[in-house]
């Protein structure tokens, strides 16, 4: 996929971002409240750690803790991963895929700047998975699967939901290199 869409182009660049010290709770209600799935931790403007809701999921609920008692900081995902605002949705996806992440930051001048999505990227590319069906599809009625394991399709996992440049067909199904072990 090739594109003259920048990063800047897409971005959220009013990311919402918690301090470290904050409970997990209260990251819980930020993210219900601004209707997001993440919060990014800065320290003087400078991005230092991201928590999604996968990892209160993962990191407090599914282990018994009191959310009022756990600290954002002891759950977030640090140093983030995060792209330039001049980086091409190309290279962001790439990013992603690499990382198995869904969200990154921003940054210009080591400065949290925005933070782009892969909703956001689906929305500028939307008939990317559309497209990577179509490919896995080809071959007709023969009985043959001509992309049956076939790598490096890029597109949405239809496992787990994550975008990635790396996606494996297997009987019908796209899948990224974690799903396809477990699907495959």
């Amino acid at each position: 996929m090739k594109t003259d869409v920048t990063i800047r182009d897409i971005m959220n660049d009013n990311p919402v971002i918690i301090s470290r010290k904050a409970s997990v709770m209260d990251a819980a209600r930020e993210m219900k409240g601004e209707g997001v799935g993440s919060l990014i931790i800065v320290d003087n403007g400078v991005p230092v750690g991201i928590v999604t809701e996968c990892d209160i999921l993962r990191k407090v609920v599914a282990e018994g803790k009191i959310p009022q008692e756990v600290m954002v900081e002891d759950i977030m995902s640090s140093p983030p991963v995060t792209v330039s605002p001049d980086a091409s949705l190309e290279e962001a996806i790439k990013l992603m895929g690499t990382h198995h992440i869904r969200r990154l930051p921003v940054v210009q001048d080591g400065k949290l700047v925005g933070m782009a999505t892969e909703r956001d990227m689906l929305q500028v590319s939307p008939l990317l998975l559309d497209v990577a069906r179509e490919l896995a599809a080809i071959g007709g009625g023969s009985g043959e699967r001509p992309f049956r394991k076939r790598e490096g399709m890029a597109g949405k996992c239809e496992g787990c939901g994550m975008l990635t440049d790396r996606l494996t067909e297997t009987d019908g199904h796209l899948f990224c290199e974690s799903c396809a072990e477990t699907y495959g």
